[in-house]
């Protein structure tokens, strides 16, 4: 497959009528999966030097499409470990996630996080929070989706917004095809890691959506494996 140009196939985790077994077994597949790629690691010093300039209050974190929370989940536990003073809210419009990610919050013990629905797509953006973040997101939209949710983080976010996203590379797509079959059974996770870095997008592509959506002097990182970090601040 040619990864020159971005292919987006819609993935099996996306459909509708997704049986509950199977989403929860994928769930538990990306966890394993997040937690090899550590893409808590990734947030993590962004995060922790916004809170150190908090000191009056907990540094508000909400993450978009939070899936089964293990991201969010990690970044508490980061943040504890530090000392650190969060307050993190995960939204999902799936139900199956969300309870997936309550059950994980509970296991945890964590009682600065907290989970509701929210489907960012169609509904208005909480503009309370002093970082709105997004987590293996963008891949699954339209580049003109992609722009509109930015635009739209932007403008809700009191302090930063990020990003943190697949690159579609050559090593990324065979990563993913090994590494899915290896740390899960998900037949879904199987199918939709490969898909997912078809439909990622390059460097490139994620500054040009970045620039259409308003967003000025960003900074975009790239981190193991085959990811990047997109960071803006309001001026």
């Amino acid at each position: 497959m040619s990864l020159k140009v971005r292919r987006r196939i819609p993935e099996l985790m996306d459909a509708p009528d997704l049986g509950e077994r199977e989403h929860r077994l994928a769930l538990v597949g990306l966890k394993r999966v997040n937690a090899i790629s550590r893409s808590d690691a990734i947030l993590w010093p962004t995060i922790q030097q916004l809170a150190s300039q908090s000191s009056t209050r907990p540094l508000r974190i909400l993450d978009l499409a939070c899936g089964g929370g293990d991201v969010l989940c990690r970044l508490a536990a980061r943040g504890m470990r530090a000392g650190v003073s969060l307050e993190i809210h995960g939204c999902d419009r799936s139900e199956t996630a969300l309870a997936a990610s309550r059950e994980l919050v509970e296991s945890h013990e964590l009682s600065n996080v907290e989970l509701f629905s929210l489907d960012v797509q169609r509904e208005r953006i909480p503009d309370d929070y002093d970082v709105i973040m997004c987590s293996l997101f963008l891949h699954h939209l339209d580049a003109l989706e992609v722009v509109d949710l930015l635009h739209r983080m932007s403008q809700s976010t009191r302090q930063c917004l990020l990003a943190n996203d697949l690159r579609r590379t050559t090593f990324g797509y065979l990563a993913a095809w090994v590494g899915c079959r290896l740390l899960t059974r998900s037949h879904i996770v199987h199918v939709d890691g490969p898909r997912s870095v078809a439909g990622a997008f390059s460097c490139e592509e994620i500054r040009d959506l970045a620039m259409k959506a308003g967003l000025s002097s960003i900074r975009l990182t790239t981190h193991w494996p085959q990811r990047f970090l997109l960071r803006w601040d309001r001026p």
